[in-house]
């Protein structure tokens, strides 16, 4: 798994693991190599995206070096590279765009994540007709508080607060039928216990899947 996009996200791919292992008595093998957050959060803003394509493959050629079968990001935006990753990388991906796509959510949906998920329709995987985007404002207010939360490495109520409303506000202006939660970081801000609106956790169908390849 490449670790530290932020390291709250990556943390809780662990936790998550790490529950299902422990419930059914058995062991975890997990390998982790540390990116650079701030040089993944550049190459993104400049579209560099081949060099962060080879900086991942370095990367991951650590993780076969340890052992490793296969690899994760967990983290949403950084799949942004994930056309020029795939055929360079020395292990198998588990590719969360790939995992949301074959999801076939099929309802009247709006993202939150970081502006590059948002204004690509998670790059295209969830695009289409009922696929809702924010104006431009509540988009700019989402990536900020999605970043300050990734940077910061865990939740806070002063940007769980405005989210909630902003999404009351998209079901009830737009019609939105779910909000999908498109940033892993997310998850520390909400789970099922604070979250008063319907919505989809991209990175519990990744998990969901990385478990499927873990234990068939």
């Amino acid at each position: 798994m490449i670790g530290g996009l932020g390291v709250g996200a990556t943390v809780h791919y662990y936790r998550a693991l790490a529950k299902v292992h422990e419930q059914r008595r058995l062991p975890l093998h997990l390998l982790m190599v540390q990116a650079d957050v701030h040089r993944v959060v550049g190459c993104v803003q400049a579209k560099q995206f081949g060099d962060l394509a080879k900086y991942f493959a370095a990367l991951i050629g650590q993780l076969k070096a340890g052992g490793a079968d296969f690899a994760v990001i967990p983290a949403v935006t950084p799949h942004i590279c994930i056309g020029e990753l795939a055929p360079i990388s020395a292990l198998p991906l588990i590719d969360i765009l790939k995992v949301v796509h074959e999801a076939k959510i099929g309802k009247r949906i709006a993202l939150f994540g970081s502006r590059f998920t948002i204004e690509t329709d998670l790059f295209g995987a969830l695009g289409g007709e009922n696929t809702i985007r924010p104006q431009a404002s509540e988009v700019d207010q989402i990536h900020e508080a999605y970043m300050r939360t990734a940077l910061r490495g865990e939740g806070a109520e002063e940007d769980r607060q405005p989210l909630t409303f902003l999404a009351r506000r998209l079901i009830e202006r737009d019609g939105v039928e779910a909000i999908v939660f498109a940033g892993t970081d997310l998850a520390l801000l909400f789970n099922e216990s604070n979250t008063p609106f319907p919505f989809i956790d991209c990175a519990q169908l990744h998990i969901e899947a990385i478990m499927k390849r873990l234990l068939p």
